[in-house]
């Protein structure tokens, strides 16, 4: 079997909600794009991924995608994964690592429609449900966050992250406690903090959140601020979950890992390169006795390829759902739906499984790059 083209369809992603999740990140706006990446081959199979997602239309990363990874497999057996996601890295300096990533997960896409199954039992099947949490946008009061929370605990939901206005640093402190205090001690919370508090007030916070019982603190200072991470280490008890950004390989965790500056490791396939950084990072994990987390995946075949790797891993305990659902939720008939327990089932049909609106598809397109 052979690569013999590599497309990326641009279409229209229309009503996207208005919505903000921190002051580093561009805000949702109500039009972006995303990129339907198609890799054929001479057997008929084509196998396909998402670029872009809500805040970075995928338009931006497919023309890189075409003029400098489709030469890398054009012409490759599309099984050679490993050989091919090496050939994809050496060229990340022309390319970000969601178009690498986007790329990798078609050719695990094809690999699992050659063998007729799930990427998950390729990868080796670990589990076959996982808990969702889910990641709240930025709400403008107290009141919104409580609000939101007991909504979700009363669908079934068993997890909630909160990503704090940042109004102020006792604002934070009042916003986590008033949310514990409605939710009660049997319900999980995590703070996301986005890269926002300086060592004093990260300090303050996860003081706070250590005596609230919140299950982790993400994020609280600068993404690669590592001094001040393994300072703020040796302060706590509460776990902190860092290394979600700078975007990039396997080789960007060593130096955490080597500080003891986190507890866990973070990553998505976008963010990352794909599945197979991510079952790398995941080992690597292991071999730590710590964790992976996975960030969402910011779109719907993102999500799905993140959901067989929480499928086929030992070491990770929920899984990522973003709000609200349709600012990262397109192009898919049967998205990802948490259960009336809180639970996401693992992926059943070949390669990632997932139905895509090609009708809904074809009537946004914008343009094809080949």
């Amino acid at each position: 079997m052979r690569i013999t083209n590599v497309t990326a369809t641009i279409f229209k992603w229309d009503e996207l909600p208005t919505v903000t999740y921190n002051v580093n990140v561009s805000p949702v706006s109500q039009s972006s794009d995303l990129a339907l990446v198609a890799i054929e081959t001479d057997e008929g199979i084509t196998g396909h991924a998402f670029l872009g997602w809500a805040m970075h239309a995928g338009s931006n990363e497919a023309p890189k995608l075409i003029r400098f990874l489709k030469p890398a497999v054009m012409g490759q057996d599309p099984l050679a994964r490993e050989l091919l996601y090496r050939r994809l890295m050496d060229r990340s300096r022309h390319a970000q690592f969601a178009a690498i990533g986007a790329i990798d997960c078609a050719l695990w896409d094809i690999a699992g429609q050659v063998a007729g199954l799930p990427i998950h039992n390729l990868l080796g099947t670990y589990r076959d449900k996982i808990i969702a949490y889910a990641s709240s946008e930025q709400l403008p009061s107290i009141e919104s966050y409580i609000e939101q929370a007991l909504e979700l605990k009363e669908a079934g939901w068993k997890a909630y992250k909160i990503h704090p206005p940042h109004f102020s640093v006792r604002k934070d402190i009042e916003l986590c406690q008033a949310v514990r205090k409605a939710v009660g001690d049997d319900f999980t919370l995590l703070l996301d903090a986005t890269w926002h508090y300086d060592y004093p007030s990260a300090l303050k916070v996860g003081r706070a959140l250590e005596e609230l019982d919140f299950e982790w603190y993400e994020d609280p200072l600068s993404d690669q601020d590592i001094y001040n991470y393994v300072k703020l280490h040796e302060k706590l008890d509460i776990p902190l979950v860092a290394t979600e950004f700078p975007q990039h390989g396997l080789d960007a965790y060593a130096q955490w890992l080597l500080a003891k500056a986190t507890d866990a490791l973070r990553g998505d396939v976008a963010l990352k390169g794909g599945i197979t950084t991510l079952v790398k990072t995941a080992h690597l994990a292991e071999a730590f006795s710590m964790n992976l987390e996975l960030h969402h995946g910011g779109n719907s075949l993102n999500n799905l390829a993140n959901l067989h790797i929480v499928s086929a891993i030992r070491n990770t305990s929920m899984f990522e759902v973003l709000l609200p659902e349709k600012a990262q939720k397109y192009g898919v008939i049967d998205d990802l739906t948490v259960d009336k327990d809180g639970f996401l089932s693992a992926p059943a049909r070949p390669g990632l499984g997932a139905q895509i609106d090609f009708d809904l598809i074809r009537a946004k397109t914008v343009e094809v790059l080949s």
